[in-house]
């Protein structure tokens, strides 16, 4: 049994209190990654110092060259090739290329779920093996939310198939996940270091192929599809009912009213700025009908008068208390209605949801501290987060990713949210600004950008970059569009989840794991053990970022095949696999995290659905494995 020396607990300690901090995510990952990368590297100077006036018994390395290791991970190809993917990803996006494909496909789909399920999974899956599955998720996220209101379907029967079969097609190849791309520099790191490298081992020292374990991804990409359209369909829910209707939907009427301003108004000849100020009621104005003329955002420099017509957003004891303060009126026989807010431009979307994207610069800010109204010219009517509805006191609410917005503004504002980056306008609306001439430039890069790494003429990390290069010298890219296309907190929480591997390996605590569980195989068969791999590293991504466990359990994987005398390269894929298909909760893939709010789920649907697929999937995995590889 490996010694639990102090480094060995050291780690151990570190890695207790970062996993609990990814799990309840007090401040974002990519900032506990951070951390913990600070952490690393302050230990032995630390502990030296300590040790000098007595307080410790000795210093406390935890990586074999600080600050050099502690930083590798900004250096790090996998990490400089994840940065590419995104900027590859974003030059197809901008093409429209992927909505075009949608929209035909969609016109296949009718009314009925099953054609609607297979073309949602039967499109995300093979695109997510080429772009990454997040950005594939968000680009696909209104023609999926339009096939179900137009095929009179609940998005909820849709929204997680669409994460699920993101996540199959991340298996298909090298570049599908950041995740498989992490385990395949990791895994060649500690192969590298192996002092008598078997051939397994040889095989793993330059990583994984373009298509190395493609067979595999279909395999499993193909039970995947099995089971969502044999089992699955039947455990997901109808959250949101389908209704053609937005106000319905997010069932408005008892929030929304029409009032009118009378003579005797003290808001009369005041801004509505002004007017919204100084009052102490939760109260939006949403839209101002003056001589049949409609007035959407922005409405603050708009003077009071009497006879407006104002649309409020409150609730009922709030509107009671109003009127008598206020000078106000109800208008009756006013029905809450997407059309009747929508009267500004009945040609164009002026009601629409949005949904906080991964890495939005709005998570954990809430609408008032961003100035939504202000900033976006338009006004929140409601917010939904899974499967809670909220449609009062939403001001203060501090924002998450996956939460959905309900917004009214006018054509040019629901023009400027698509084209933010902190959101995903849920419907399809019309918008002009596709490169769709860049079409086939697109994906001649992609093409290439595969070929040349899956003939070995260059390295991934190489091509990819120069395959985003290429996405600027063609046009797909504009220059200034290059940075907002990486998403940053992946970048740094890969750069800084990466020194715990070496820590890992150096101060033996991966060795210490891998005696832990070579100590069931009087018990379990190595395959039986390679099959307790896949489970502990699924239910650890299930928990924690996926990333993190590629990083922790890679050395243990090395460490286990060694002293079980069996393929290092079948655990590597199986924790590559596992940790690349989390289904049982929300938090465990970014992707589950995004829905959770336009499908309006519960924690526990991820649960029923995901559970029993990720049992299928942990045997047809480690089978798969021990048949194409050979344990």
């Amino acid at each position: 049994m490996a010694a639990l020396t102090p480094e060995v607990l050291l780690v151990f300690a570190l890695v207790t209190v970062v996993l609990v901090l990814f799990a309840t995510e007090p401040v974002p990952v990519d900032i506990t990654a951070l951390g913990l990368m600070v952490a690393l590297m302050v230990a032995g100077p630390l502990s030296q110092q300590l040790s000098a006036v007595g307080l410790l018994g000795g210093p406390v390395e935890l990586l074999p060259d600080s600050p050099a290791d502690g930083l590798a991970g900004f250096a790090s190809t996998a990490t400089i090739t994840v940065l590419a993917m995104f900027i590859l990803s974003d030059g197809v996006q901008r093409t429209g290329i992927v909505q075009i494909l949608g929209r035909k496909l969609a016109a296949l789909t009718g009314d009925s779920e099953t054609r609607q399920l297979g073309a949602t999974m039967g499109v995300v899956a093979p695109l997510s093996g080429f772009i990454n599955n997040t950005a594939a998720v968000a680009i696909l996220l209104p023609m999926v939310t339009d096939i179900a209101h137009e095929g009179n379907t609940s998005p909820s029967k849709l929204l997680i198939p669409l994460s699920y079969a993101s996540m199959f097609g991340g298996t298909l190849t090298l570049i599908g996940t950041s995740t498989n791309i992490l385990a395949s520099e990791v895994a060649a790191d500690v192969a590298n270091d192996v002092a008598d490298p078997s051939p397994a081992v040889v095989a793993l020292q330059d990583g994984f192929s373009m298509f190395e374990f493609t067979s595999l991804g279909l395999i499993v990409t193909v039970v995947g599809f099995v089971y969502f359209l044999v089992v699955g369909r039947y455990l997901l829910p109808s959250r949101i009912e389908p209704e053609d209707d937005l106000a319905a939907e997010f069932r408005l009427s008892e929030y929304l009213t029409e009032v009118v301003v009378r003579e005797d108004s003290p808001l009369v000849g005041q801004t509505v700025r002004d007017a919204l100020a100084e009052t102490e009621f939760d109260v939006d104005l949403v839209q101002l009908i003056r001589d049949d003329e409609v007035f959407l955002e922005p409405l603050g420099p708009k003077t009071i008068q009497a006879g407006d017509l104002f649309t409020v957003r409150t609730d009922r004891e709030t509107l009671v208390e109003l009127l008598d303060v206020e000078g106000m009126d109800v208008v009756p026989e006013f029905e809450v209605t997407e059309d009747e807010l929508e009267r500004a431009d009945p040609a164009a979307e002026n009601l629409v949801e949005i949904v906080v994207a991964p890495g939005s610069h709005v998570v954990g800010e809430s609408i008032a501290s961003v100035n939504f109204r202000q900033r976006y010219d338009a006004t929140v009517l409601a917010l939904r987060r899974g499967g809670e509805l909220i449609r009062k006191r939403m001001d203060h609410i501090v924002l998450q990713v996956g939460d959905t917005l309900l917004v009214q503004g006018t054509a040019d504002s629901i023009q400027r949210l698509d084209d933010n980056r902190d959101f995903i306008v849920a419907q399809e609306i019309e918008r002009h600004d596709y490169r769709e001439e860049k079409i086939p430039v697109a994906i001649g890069v992609i093409l290439a950008v595969v070929g040349l790494a899956a003939v070995d003429l260059l390295p991934i990390v190489v091509s990819a970059l120069g395959g985003a290069v290429a996405m600027v010298l063609t046009g797909c890219l504009k220059p200034g569009e290059v940075y907002d296309a990486v998403q940053w907190d992946v970048i740094v929480l890969l750069a800084g989840v990466i020194p715990l591997g070496t820590a890992m390996q150096h101060t033996g605590a991966a060795l210490y794991l891998a005696d832990l569980l070579v100590a069931t195989e009087p018990y379990l068969p190595a395959i039986a053990v390679l099959g307790l791999f896949y489970v502990l590293t699924a239910a650890l991504t299930n928990v924690v970022s996926n990333n993190a466990s590629v990083v922790l359990m890679i050395p243990v994987a090395f460490d286990t095949a060694a002293k079980l005398d069996a393929s290092p390269y079948a655990f590597v894929l199986a924790v590559t696999f596992a940790a690349s298909t989390a289904f049982m909760t929300p938090v465990g893939y970014q992707t589950n995290l995004f829905v959770y709010g336009p499908g309006g789920y519960k924690f526990t649907d991820y649960t029923v659905v995901g559970t029993p697929l990720q049992l299928v999937f942990a045997v047809v995995t480690t089978l798969g494995i021990a048949v194409l590889w050979p344990l």
